[in-house]
């Protein structure tokens, strides 16, 4: 389990995907942006550390509604032991034709304390998960059981999520435009560098919107253009 700092879960909940993308690409990791996942009700950031759940294709003869009565079905015992704090992941293979969570399942989440629910496939009882204060990530609704596409092979393994290679306990930050994800020690640089960013690109933001020429500005290639945020750091106690 990654412990985020008060300090970064602050930062993190502040800043963009966007912002962050552009923060790994610093780093030199190109694809850490989940393809597929998108949020079903806007609002706040979602960050947690990564607890994940494997998929392979279900199978007609091991895949039958017997297998809920065995309490060690990793879906099952997944969610029940999913830590405070983390983003319950699933890898679905991008598909979403039946659901990898209904809304039963991602409400005993939400109360067991799960910070978000991300899955590059689909969800059944979409109006209720919804209606969840916790954040959710999917590609479509998808109403049939999980057990005609899905069947759960391992808790807290190496995934794939939305062609993005995710570790246990790498950082997963979401809003309103998708999923990004941190590695864990990478994290701490990273909640900073975005925060510091976020400064920058309102400032320029704010002079655009006043006219100015985006040219040396952005990026800020002009001398002046640092002299000029500083001023405006200071006015706006950024």
């Amino acid at each position: 389990m990654t412990v985020i700092s008060q300090e970064t879960l602050a930062k993190l909940k502040e800043v963009s995907t966007a912002t962050l993308s552009t923060v790994m690409f610093k780093h030199g990791l190109r694809n850490m942006f989940l393809q597929g996942p998108q949020r079903i009700r806007h609002g706040a950031n979602m960050v947690g550390f990564a607890y994940t759940l494997r998929t392979i294709p279900a199978r007609e003869d091991v895949d039958t509604l017997e297998v809920f009565k065995d309490r060690t079905n990793p879906q099952r015992k997944g969610v029940e032991e999913c830590p405070e704090g983390a983003v319950f992941v699933v890898d679905s293979r991008g598909d979403a034709r039946a659901a990898s969570m209904g809304g039963i399942l991602a409400s005993r989440l939400q109360v067991l304390g799960c910070a978000g629910i991300v899955t590059d496939g689909g969800y059944r009882d979409t109006p209720d998960i919804a209606a969840l204060d916790m954040p959710s990530y999917h590609v479509r609704p998808a109403a049939p059981t999980n057990l005609t596409r899905h069947h759960t092979v391992a808790i807290n393994d190496p995934i794939a999520c939305g062609g993005v290679g995710i570790y246990p306990g790498d950082i997963l930050v979401g809003d309103n435009e998708g999923v990004i994800c941190l590695p864990a020690h990478l994290a701490d640089a990273a909640a900073e560098e975005a925060f510091q960013m976020s400064a920058f690109e309102d400032f320029v933001l704010e002079r655009v919107e006043q006219g100015a020429s985006t040219f040396g500005l952005y990026p800020a290639t002009d001398p002046e253009t640092e002299g000029l945020f500083t001023d405006w750091r200071a006015r706006n106690n950024r």
